[in-house]
């Protein structure tokens, strides 16, 4: 009878261990997640080569679990391989990183010189020859300072071929309180590439940007008018998932139109086959630019969602500028480590 009671108390003794346990740890969880701020950076994965960019997803999803980020595996680690782990996508990094720019800027110019010096030569000449080297050396580094100046300043426009595929990402990530974007910038002559989660509660940005909208429905046509002219380029395209036939396929079609509010009623009605040898693969164009009839809330979601990449990757690399960037730092501003938070650097790329 005492052992039975005795094994009934170690028991329960064990349970109201393990349950205060588990107390402690939901504590420091909640605990380490309250003492992140918008913009500062729970995580950074570089990239294992800048001539192959490939990012350890099963590192990233444990860093984010260790600073009490839950976020299931396949929300992370399966989204992210759709929308960075393809071959044509990790081609255009490495073309489009600043790395690439920084070589390419010497062989830009000698190409430059050597082309401008050879047609000189056929039409014009010149007995000092020191005159036309000048010439040629001039001509030769402004062309090339004006196509990195473009490189640049591209660069740091929203990227159709990253920023946009990292939308359908950052719309999950968003309910965890975190952005995902791919910063790069040279440091030292060395190029730095890395898949950054930023910390960012999106609350304040939406009610700023859903105030701004509705202010503006006096003028509601102009801004759509606007918007379409920022934005319509931005167009998502994504391969329809498979119907499951097997019981239970009509769950995995349900998740998947829940995983994909933002793309609701967007769908252009473009669909085309891509592939030339075996079965052919149909595609769908998604429009980015709000619809007129969304409510102003919507419309900021969307806003928000689809420039986020963009924000983190500029917002990283310490690349975020503004009007504001010399003057005083506006009002309602809901990151205090960068001149502009992710609502103001919508309203000036997009609603100005």
């Amino acid at each position: 009878m005492e052992d039975k009671n005795g094994d009934c108390q170690v028991t329960e003794e064990t349970e109201v261990d393990f349950e205060i346990r588990q107390i402690k740890t939901d504590r420091q969880t909640h605990s380490n997640r309250s003492t992140w701020t918008n913009g500062q950076c729970v995580a950074a994965i570089p990239t294992s080569s800048m001539f192959n960019p490939h990012f350890d997803l099963s590192l990233c999803h444990a860093k984010l679990e260790r600073d009490g980020f839950e976020i299931p595996a396949r929300e992370i680690e399966v989204a992210l391989k759709i929308a960075l782990d393809v071959p044509s996508v990790r081609r255009y990094m490495v073309f489009n990183s600043g790395l690439f720019h920084f070589i390419m800027a010497p062989v830009l110019y000698v190409v430059l010189w050597c082309a401008v010096f050879s047609t000189l030569r056929l039409y014009i000449t010149v007995t000092d020859y020191w005159v036309l080297l000048l010439s040629v050396s001039l001509v030769s580094i402004f062309l090339t300072t004006a196509i990195i100046f473009i490189l640049h300043y591209s660069n740091k426009e929203i990227n159709t071929n990253i920023d946009v595929r990292l939308v359908q990402v950052n719309e999950r990530m968003m309910k965890h309180k975190l952005l995902v974007g791919v910063a790069d910038w040279v440091q030292n002559c060395t190029g730095h590439m890395q898949l950054c989660f930023v910390y960012w509660d999106m609350s304040h940005c939406l009610r700023t940007l859903t105030d701004t909208l509705e202010e503006r429905s006096y003028v509601e046509s102009d801004t759509q008018k606007t918007m379409k002219s920022r934005m319509s380029h931005l167009v998502l395209v994504t391969e329809p998932h498979p119907i499951d036939p097997e019981p239970g396929g009509s769950d995995v079609e349900e998740d998947c139109d829940e995983n994909r509010p933002l793309l609701r009623n967007q769908d252009t009605g473009c669909s085309t086959p891509s592939s030339h040898t075996g079965d052919p693969k149909v595609t769908s164009n998604y429009s980015l630019v709000p619809e007129v009839m969304l409510p102003a809330q919507a419309k900021a979601h969307q806003l928000l969602v689809t420039y986020s990449a963009a924000y983190v990757k500029l917002l990283v690399s310490e690349r975020l500028s503004g009007p504001s960037c010399h003057r005083l730092r506006p009002p309602r501003n809901h990151c205090t480590t960068a001149p502009l938070c992710l609502c103001q650097y919508i309203k000036y790329k997009v609603l100005q």
